[in-house]
This record gives structure tokens, C-alpha cells and sequence, in this order.
């Protein structure tokens, strides 16, 4: 039986797939894993169905990178349309109210401010449809069967918020955001909505970067399945992003029997911006191999990704 229908390959990288419209996070893996042969795929940061840009996918050992990849700040093209709310806070929902629009809304130097009003740390209700799980039962779930679940504010940082166009007919506009991880989209177009008397919903969602991953780089998912159905592990090892620039982690050079064996490294060997409890990326040979967190006088290993034999 080939590795191919095993769904193990030696394929370890990060692709980076500018996602179009219609399909989830899920189905974007699922078409990878397809294309590849490989059957672990995973992905850093989930987009939903209505939004398009930057998706992160995690091919073999390397899905074990997603809680480090999953963590970096991200950054959005969005357009936010007022007059109405949905049960979704976005396009694809249904609408639950309307409400008039103050003249100060479509005016761009009123917009710019209530942007810059919003930047820096602060709380945000996530979305009742939503994954996020209360006592064992997703959000999304429950409002789907009209039992919306109390979800608790979480603390999140909105580092940049700029006005790209504004629009009259209809009232809408378009922005640029950064954001911690967690943050959604949706709600902050519907607390922009409440905040200027009126109500508000997300209609238009396009990722361009994630931490220092850019969709410059990025392909179309379509694109990328073909290159790999037809020039088989070559085409999708061409595809890969530096992963170590991915990481943006101070590097540690070591050896394979100690990274293989999952020994400890004198944290001596760290650059002097790593500090206890953060993490470094280890390499063999150039060769990212490992991510090990600082511990004192140790570098003790979290992930490794190299395997095989020590020697």
C-alpha cells in the first residue's frame, strides 16, 4: 500500500492558501489533504465560510505547530454595513433588526474617529453563533436550536482601526484591522453598530496577514491543490513558507541525537531575548527540528518534529 493511500507522507511545511468564499476552514484542510495524500492537515486560525484570504494549513508533523501559529495577531480587510442586525452578526445570517442611521455615520471624519475610539484593549461578547463551548455545548449549536447560551466577555487588543472607503447607499464602511487572537470580526461591527445608535453587521471579510505571514504570498486554493495533484510532493515542498519565519522565534542550533531524543539544552545557548516560559525554535543542520520552551538554566522540548534514528 502506497503512503499515499496510508495518509502518511514525508511532507512536513506550511502552506499558505488565499480561501475563497463558500468554503470552511474544514473544507480547505480536507481539499489539502486530498491533494496531497497526507492526512495530517490542520490549519492556524479559522475563517468562516463568508470570509476569503490568508488560511494558514499545517501539513504533516508540522500541525503540531498550530497553538504557536494560532497565537499571532492578525490583520483584516472588512467592510461593516449599518441598518441592520443579524443573528450571525454577518451577511449570511438572518436579520433580527433594523434601526435608523444617523447623518454622522456616512460622514468619514465622524468614521475615523469612532475607529480610533475603538483601538487598545478592551472586552468583546463573542457571536452566539459561535464554537466557543459553555458546560460541553458549542454556541452555534444551541442558537441554531433558539437556546442561545450565556457567553462570557473575553479581554482583546485592537491595534489598528482604519477607514478605507465609506459608502452612503448603503451606509457602510470599509476598514483595516489588527487584532489579537480571539477576536472576532463580526462583533465588532455589531458593537460599532450599538455604539452609533444604530445596528450593524459584517458583510465583507478578506485576511491579509497573520503575525508575519502576508497573503501577498499566499495561493489560491484552487491553485494549490492542482500544483499538487500534478506534480505530486516536489510541487507542494516548492509551496512551503520559511517556517522559521513563520514562528518569528529565537532559533537554537543543535544536534539531532539530542533534539531526536528530547534532551535538554543548556538555555545558555539562547539569544538573550528569550526569557523563562518563552519559547525558542530549535534547528538541525538549518532545519527547523523543534519548538522548547525556556526553563531556567534548560531549554526543555514541547514539540519535536524531527524524527527517526539519533545518529
Amino acid at each position: 500500500m502506497s503512503a499515499r493511500r496510508r495518509g502518511a507522507t514525508d511532507l512536513a511545511g506550511i502552506l499558505l492558501v488565499d480561501k475563497p468564499a463558500g468554503p470552511t476552514s474544514h473544507d480547505v484542510v480536507a481539499a489539502v489533504r486530498r491533494a496531497t495524500g497526507e492526512g495530517r492537515v490542520g490549519h492556524a486560525g479559522t475563517l468562516d465560510p463568508m470570509a476569503t484570504g490568508l488560511l494558514v494549513v499545517l501539513v504533516g508533523p508540522y500541525a503540531r505547530l498550530e497553538p504557536y501559529l494560532s497565537s499571532a495577531t492578525k490583520s483584516y480587510e472588512a467592510t461593516i454595513t449599518f441598518g441592520s442586525a443579524t443573528d450571525t452578526d454577518d451577511a449570511e445570517g438572518e436579520v433580527v433588526a433594523t434601526a435608523d442611521i444617523p447623518s454622522r455615520v456616512v460622514q468619514a471624519g465622524h468614521a475615523r474617529e469612532a475607529l480610533a475610539a475603538i483601538i487598545g484593549d478592551g472586552t468583546q461578547t463573542p457571536p452566539a453563533y459561535s464554537a466557543i463551548k459553555v458546560a460541553g455545548r458549542t454556541a452555534y449549536e444551541a442558537a441554531r436550536a433558539g437556546e442561545a447560551l450565556e457567553l462570557a466577555a473575553r479581554t482583546i487588543t485592537i491595534s489598528r482601526a482604519e477607514l478605507r472607503a465609506i459608502r452612503e447607499d448603503p451606509a457602510s464602511w470599509d476598514v483595516t484591522l489588527t487584532v489579537s487572537k480571539g477576536t472576532y470580526i463580526r462583533a465588532i461591527a455589531r458593537d460599532i453598530g450599538e455604539s452609533e445608535g444604530t445596528r450593524a453587521h459584517l458583510t465583507a471579510l478578506r485576511r491579509t496577514q497573520a503575525g508575519t505571514l502576508s497573503l501577498a504570498d499566499a495561493r489560491p486554493l484552487e491553485t494549490v491543490t492542482a500544483e499538487a495533484m500534478s506534480g505530486g510532493p516536489s510541487a507542494v515542498r516548492a509551496m512551503f513558507a520559511d517556517p522559521l519565519a513563520a514562528l518569528d522565534l529565537p532559533c537554537v542550533a543543535s544536534d539531532r541525537a539530542t533534539v531526536v531524543t528530547g534532551k535538554r539544552i543548556p538555555s545558555a545557548l539562547a539569544s538573550a531575548e528569550a526569557r523563562d516560559g518563552s519559547r525558542v525554535a530549535v534547528t538541525v543542520d538549518g532545519i527547523l527540528a523543534a519548538v522548547y520552551r525556556v526553563a531556567g538554566d534548560a531549554l526543555l522540548p514541547e514539540v519535536v518534529l524531527l524524527r527517526g534514528d539519533p545518529a
